[in-house]
């Protein structure tokens, strides 16, 4: 058994002639059932077609039979010889009469009845079998009817013996009814075979479920036709019967049944019709044992002619089979002999063609193995520029709390000593913090992580903040930087931030390749208007680039650069970015006398809308306050100043105290919403980001507690403030102080503030 279902499972062949001879057998099948089906149908609407016929027939036959019989008879009793036999009443003239006549006018039974007697006067009969007791009562209706003045007709039954009767009055002198003739003709026999030729079906006359005439000779079913009619009698079917499949002495026929009218209502009188399909059925067995035969031969021939051809097709598979193994196990030498020019034979060309190609690329794999090593450590530098960027972004965030302190202190020591020498210093150190407060900005700005967003923004801040950042590494490299800017050049829509690693990355690539080839140099960035486009031009006097790289140089992973300094990536990314702003960037170069980057981007439209301006916490350092305004601004009021930074609160209250404020501190969010449940204050300070609570979840907290002093609260914040932050200052309508600030900053907003 695990052989064979292994071999089901491997070999081709049996995949292949299982289906195709499984195909066969269901087709033969599904042809036989729709043959025998059809044919089975055609003989079932052909003997319904045919027995209705039949029926139709019976029914006109008896009700022409009636007919004639009222035409035949119905004006004898007025003729004039039979008049006076009638007019007269003598019995035994009658009886002697009535035998005459019924053999002279082929009748089987004859009754006179007169109005007097209601009963039979004189009666005739043929058949001496014939009760003529039964007769009488049978027909009672019919001969009341006649001596009502009516001609009438019906079918009865004596025995088990049908007639037709017919009831005609008679009338003697003056039309006055004196009686009634009564004529009786049997069905028989004879009819029923009369109605086998006519209707080509076999006829059963019944007569209270016995069998009166039929044209089958089989007394044995009499039985069995007795049967069929009283199951037609006891479902009340009035008329034609639906046909019925009966099997008679191995002989098969469609059967239908009918009944006669009877004025009687306890005869049941009627018919079977028989129609015969054994013939067709035979010669359909026949053609399904033909065809079977023909079937199973040709499924025989067609396996054995489908088995040839699929060994034949798979011998050159097997051979494709080795010579695969062969080339899995590497060796590429391996062919495959082409003998046909077949299917087969094209897929041993190809195969051929493969096995080539699979050397020719294996030698290419392992040169490309090379490059891609390559590859890879240019992208492990680019990694770590990226965890460079975000380590600087948290250096960032840690210098802005201690700037805070020296920009402030610095500012209230000039306040404070009126000695010129130390003016003097303090002057430096407060203008060195401002440096230092311009370069962290400019490192946030480029370190953190911002979302694609388009706003009306100056060429001239963007490449002046680029030149910001680098200059530390411009000034140690000897190279000057030259900026030549038009300063009524129009904004543009751009991602501020996006453009701006633009300049970054092509600034820096000239400053490493001055740096590499030169002593010294310098490079110039130089902004002007073209029609309707703003051109950046960012040129320097290094060694220039080859020709032959000019066309790559905005290539993925082109470098000129050893392996582990370049990635290959900046200008390329460079190039996206400002295609994907719908501008053009170009290089021109010539070796030793050196490079110049062009960059146009499209202007404003007029109509163009602006991004919304900076929101209230991002205030602007040029909205300052008097200076000189009167020390007791801040009297009566008290603050609260919540920070974990103890040189920042100190400055702080340093401030606030020199200005009239009563001020309170807190290191941290706990303590902070504390002293709010104990004092009353005007305003808030606090610190964005603390240990335990931080400032969104102080603020939700005071919201509560106490909505208006919620309304007058300032946030400070050192760190770099992500989207969810903004959005939440934008919801609030907060001010936010930016560390580090100037004290004329920090007044205005604390003003502001007081002002809600």
């Amino acid at each position: 058994m695990e052989k064979f279902r292994a071999k089901l499972e491997v070999s081709f062949s049996t995949k292949v002639l299982l289906p195709v001879v499984t195909v066969m057998v269901l087709l033969l099948g599904v042809t036989v059932w729709l043959l025998n089906s059809r044919v089975s149908n055609q003989f079932e609407t052909e003997a319904r077609r045919r027995l209705a016929m039949a029926q139709n027939f019976v029914n006109r036959s008896g009700e022409s039979h009636t007919k004639n019989l009222l035409l035949r008879y119905g004006s004898l009793p007025n003729e004039p010889r039979y008049k006076a036999q009638l007019t007269q009443g003598d019995q035994p003239t009658l009886r002697n009469w009535l035998e005459d006549l019924i053999s002279e006018k082929n009748l089987d039974v004859i009754l006179y009845s007169t109005v007097e007697k209601g009963e039979p006067l004189a009666t005739a009969k043929r058949d001496p079998l014939v009760s003529l007791a039964e007769f009488e009562i049978r027909a009672s209706n019919v001969v009341a009817q006649a001596l009502n003045g009516e001609e009438k007709a019906d079918t009865i039954r004596v025995g088990e013996r049908l007639f037709d009767v017919v009831s005609v009055p008679v009338f003697g002198v003056g039309n006055h009814l004196i009686g009634a003739l009564t004529f009786a003709s049997e069905i028989a026999a004879a009819e029923a075979q009369e109605l086998r030729d006519s209707t080509e079906c076999q006829i059963v006359l019944l007569a209270n479920g016995k069998v009166a005439a039929s044209t089958v000779v089989a007394p044995e079913l009499h039985e069995e036709f007795g049967s069929l009619f009283k199951e037609y009698v006891r479902h009340g079917r009035q008329s034609s019967a639906p046909v019925k499949r009966i099997l008679m002495r191995d002989e098969h026929y469609f059967c239908a049944a009918g009944k006669f009218n009877s004025l009687n209502p306890d005869g049941d009188l009627g018919y079977l019709l028989l129609f015969s399909y054994e013939q067709p059925l035979r010669a359909l067995h026949e053609t399904q044992q033909m065809l079977l035969l023909i079937s199973a031969l040709g499924i025989v021939v067609g396996t054995a002619i489908v088995w040839f051809f699929v060994r034949a097709v798979t011998r050159p598979l097997r051979a494709l089979r080795d010579s695969a193994e062969a080339v899995g196990q590497g060796d590429f030498s391996r062919r495959v002999e082409v003998h046909s020019r077949d299917e087969c034979g094209e897929l041993a060309d190809v195969f051929n063609q493969m096995t080539e190609n699979l050397k020719s690329s294996r030698e290419q794999l392992e040169t490309t193995v090379d490059t891609l090593k390559n590859t890879q450590a240019q992208l492990i530098q680019s990694e770590k520029l990226s965890g460079i960027g975000e380590f600087v972004a948290g250096v960032a965030h840690e210098l802005n709390n201690p700037l805070t302190s020296v920009m402030g202190f610095s500012e209230l020591l000039k306040k404070s000593d009126d000695d010129p020498q130390h003016q003097r210093y303090l002057d430096m150190i407060h203008k060195s913090s401002l440096r230092c407060q311009k370069i962290v900005q400019s490192l946030l700005s480029f370190a953190r992580r911002h979302q694609p967003e388009r706003m009306l923004s100056s060429l001239n801040e963007l490449l002046e903040a680029a030149a910001e950042i680098l200059q530390y590494q411009m000034r140690t490299s000897n190279i000057e930087v030259i900026l030549q800017f038009d300063n009524k050049l129009p904004k543009v829509m751009v991602d501020p931030h996006q453009v701006q690693q633009v300049f970054l990355n092509i600034i820096n690539n000239a400053r490493q390749a001055i740096e590499a080839h030169m002593p010294k140099g310098w490079v110039r960035l130089t902004t002007e208007r073209r029609d309707d486009r703003a051109r950046v031009i960012i040129e320097d006097n290094g060694p220039g680039i080859a020709e032959a790289d000019l066309s790559k140089v905005f290539d993925p992973f082109f470098t000129t650069k050893e392996v582990g300094k370049g990635t290959g990536l900046g200008l390329s990314l460079c190039y996206g970015i400002i295609k994907e702003h719908g501008g053009d960037i170009i290089v021109r170069s010539k070796p030793g006398v050196g490079s110049a980057f062009v960059i146009e981007l499209p202007l404003a439209s007029e109509g163009e809308p602006a991004e919304a301006a900076p929101k209230s916490y991002e205030l602007c350092s040029s909205v300052l306050l008097d200076l000189q305004s009167s020390a007791r601004e801040g009297a009566g009021k008290k603050v609260l100043v919540i920070d974990d930074e103890e040189p920042i609160l100190q400055m702080v209250r340093e401030v606030l105290t020199q200005h009239g404020y009563e001020v309170d501190l807190a290191l941290d969010g706990e303590s902070g919403l504390q002293r709010l449940k104990e004092n009353i204050y005007d305003l808030t300070l606090c610190d964005w980001k603390m240990p335990g609570l931080n400032g969104q979840q102080v603020y939700e907290r005071l919201r509560i507690s106490n909505p208006v002093l919620s309304e007058r609260l300032i946030f400070i914040t050192g760190d770099v403030i992500n989207e969810n932050t903004r959005r939440f200052l934008n919801d609030s309508k907060k001010i936010c102080l930016t560390k580090p600030f100037s004290l004329n900053e920090f007044r205005n907003a604390v003003s502001q503030a007081l002002a809600v």
